[in-house]
């Protein structure tokens, strides 16, 4: 490991540690970075006669910041010259070398799209939270959520994304793509997503089952698809809400079963609230459905990385039974290799990026 220059080390006396830094503490213990980086290493380019590139995992992580506080190319760049948490994080010294420019960042996002790695880099994070004892349960909720796209024709083509359509949900119009999500009931992690440009929510649902259900749960936009439920999940159970209106007569006791239904299925609001309201993926930044699905499928991994249940697997040693593992409290204390300090953490409170601060490219909570 290099020596710090004076540019990282510093003369503040005082120091506190930031939100922000807690959050990065906790995903560089989550994150499997070297079996991430052996996905992208094969197709990423070798030195040779010009300029060296940049290490993989440097870019991989500042890949993961951009998703992390929905940053663009430019904004991720200036992000790094103004926070030294997010430089620890990278492993910047701005004594020795300068941050990767934006083109440099957008070449790397391209070369993920071009390869199609949103996919492997999904399914590996799985797989590690997986052999860790974050397993999925029998049970699978499915939902749907609307991400919006621009709708102005104020543009070089005057014309809006071809490959984004409108539709209604109520009395409501939106415009642009649906994130279809299948997550499990117990420890809300996301096993499935598809993204669509407007189809129903039903004829998704095959895509969203791993087969070895015993429950399904879903909203009434779900209903009348136990056929394909028997199908694709032969053990599983059909608690997917139901009608209870008809011909403008509330049926009480299926309102009722669906209000203890929803108890449930409640819980893949939690994961798609945390894509879109706390990584910002409400609203897509690139054009094309291929590149929006990439950043999807990116963005998906990390609610469930980001909670004490998976910190906690990461901490954990093997030998520890995965059944006890979703009843273990937050440690009290999360070690960055690359910080020179501990992080203390109150018990079951999670730390999120500060995405809706009033400055997100510093330092201060």
């Amino acid at each position: 490991m290099k020596q710090l220059t004076l540019a990282a080390a510093g003369f503040e006396r005082y120091a506190k540690t930031t939100r922000r830094a807690m959050f990065l503490a906790e995903m560089e213990r989550v994150v499997p970075w070297p079996a991430l980086r052996e996905l992208i290493e094969p197709v990423y380019p070798k030195p040779g006669n010009g300029r060296p590139p940049i290490g993989v995992e440097r870019m991989l992580r500042i890949y993961f910041l951009q998703q992390w506080f929905n940053l663009s190319d430019p904004a991720v760049e200036e992000a790094l010259y103004d926070s030294s948490a997010m430089r620890s994080f990278v492993g910047i010294d701005l004594g020795r070398e300068p941050v990767p420019d934006e083109t440099t960042v957008c070449r790397f996002r391209h070369l993920l799209e071009q390869h199609d790695l949103g996919r492997p880099l999904f399914d590996e994070v799985y797989r590690h939270l997986a052999a860790k004892g974050l397993k999925i349960a029998r049970g699978t909720i499915v939902d749907a959520t609307i991400i919006s796209a621009p709708s102005s024709t104020k543009n070089a083509a005057k014309a809006r994304d071809p490959e984004m359509h409108q539709t209604k949900k109520g009395n409501q119009w939106y415009f642009g793509m649906k994130g279809h999500f299948g997550v499990d009931s117990r420890s809300k992690l996301i096993h499935a997503v598809v993204a669509t440009p407007n189809l129903a929510d039903s004829t998704v649902l095959p895509k969203l089952l791993h087969g070895n259900e015993t429950r399904v749960w879903g909203d009434q936009a779900y209903r009348g698809q136990r056929a394909v439920v028997r199908q694709h999940a032969p053990k599983a159970q059909d608690f997917i809400n139901r009608r209870y209106r008809h011909g403008g007569v509330v049926d009480e006791a299926e309102r009722a079963k669906n209000r203890t239904k929803s108890k449930v299925r409640a819980r893949v609001e939690h994961s798609i609230g945390i894509i879109k309201r706390v990584f910002g993926f409400a609203k897509v930044r690139y054009r094309g459905l291929v590149k929006n699905t990439h950043r999807l499928l990116v963005t998906a991994h990390w609610p469930i990385c980001s909670w004490p249940a998976a910190i906690c697997c990461v901490a954990r040693r093997p030998s520890v039974p995965a059944s006890r593992l979703q009843t273990v409290q937050t440690p009290q204390c999360v070690t960055k290799a690359r910080f020179n300090h501990s992080v203390p953490l109150p018990p079951a409170k999670i730390f999120m990026p500060l995405v809706q601060a009033p400055a997100p490219c510093s330092d201060v909570p």
